[in-house]
């Protein structure tokens, strides 16, 4: 008798108590009608303050396909998406969110490509932005993003795809706990093919993402995989020493046949600025690499598991 492959789906959560049940509903009828798959479903609390976390075990205690993972407190998105993926035991894994603007009816989409033989398949969503703004900098993102690094992230992805287990194994071997998902993803290659999905809008409660998560978010992968700003400060500083060397000359020459024709302190103010100004930059660009260090040689985990259900706790994934 031959062992149905198993489907793990992964489902970060953070505050998410009026989507919680509608989205195992849909994902359940999804997977009833492949049933020449097993599956598991992954819900990660992230550290919730709603009722997301009673809501899962419910579930969980109801159908045992249901493992309810729960951190001690919100560790972020990247961190979340990472606890359920490394604790599933599927030969595929799923990652989407628990909101079902990643709409459950591509996980056979999914599947048949992965049947196909691509190790990794990523949707890549279509949306309209509300805000221009937020519009005009995911683009100039993505085009630093290109520009910057070896590695050509995939826009207009988040973490709804499906992954191969070896993929994910080669994925757990990485020491590194400052982890940039579509980043590495990228970068340990494999059988990749993308697939075009339109993203609903959330049906019920808000995002929790921020400017300032998308932000940190950006820095991170930047930071994470391109050396280029440094090069950058190098390339600047020779130019600007260059620059200031012939400046000096020059002056020097008009002083001694003209004489001094600087009579007034603005100029030598802005000087002074500009030079300031790009010295901090310098030093701030090389902070955040040295941030990064730090990071990462306190080794400390990406997430701390509280509790679980519905699995083996000696098994469990400690970040």
């Amino acid at each position: 008798m031959t062992t149905k492959k198993k489907i793990s789906i992964c489902l970060p959560c953070f505050n998410e108590e009026d989507n919680i049940n509608n989205t195992y509903s849909v994902i359940t009828h999804v997977m009833s009608e492949n049933p020449k798959f097993s599956y598991e479903l992954i819900f990660v609390d992230n550290g919730s303050y709603d009722k997301t976390s009673n809501m899962i075990k419910k579930l969980a205690k109801k159908d045992k396909k249901v493992i309810g993972i729960f951190l001690s407190r919100n560790f972020g998105p990247e961190s979340s998406g990472h606890a359920a993926i490394f604790n599933a035991s599927g030969d595929a894994i799923i990652g989407m969110g628990a909101d079902l603007q990643d709409p459950p009816d591509m996980i056979p989409k999914f599947i048949n490509k992965w049947q196909q033989g691509y190790d990794v398949v990523l949707g890549t969503y279509q949306r309209s932005e509300k805000s221009i703004f937020m519009s005009i900098i995911r683009k100039v993102y993505y085009t630093i993003s290109r520009r910057m690094t070896s590695i050509n992230f995939p826009p207009n992805t988040t973490g709804f795809g499906l992954i191969d287990r070896k993929v994910l194994d080669a994925l757990k071997s990485f020491p590194e706990k400052s982890r940039f998902g579509r980043g590495l993803l990228a970068w340990v290659g494999y059988r990749c093919i993308y697939i075009p999905y339109k993203r609903k809008e959330r049906k019920y409660g808000k995002s929790s993402y921020t400017f300032f998560d998308y932000l940190k978010h950006a820095e991170t992968g930047l930071f994470g995989f391109s050396y280029l700003p440094l090069d950058l400060m190098i390339y600047g500083g020779f130019i600007l020493v260059l620059l200031s060397f012939l400046f000096i000359i020059g002056y020097l020459i008009t002083v001694v046949f003209f004489g001094n024709p600087i009579q007034a302190s603005i100029p030598l103010m802005l000087a002074i600025v500009f030079f300031g100004g790009i010295t901090l930059l310098a030093i701030s660009i090389l902070g955040k690499y040295i941030q990064v260090i730090v990071e990462e040689t306190k080794r400390r985990p990406m997430y701390i598991i509280e509790d679980s259900i519905n699995i083996d706790k000696s098994k469990l994934h400690h970040g």
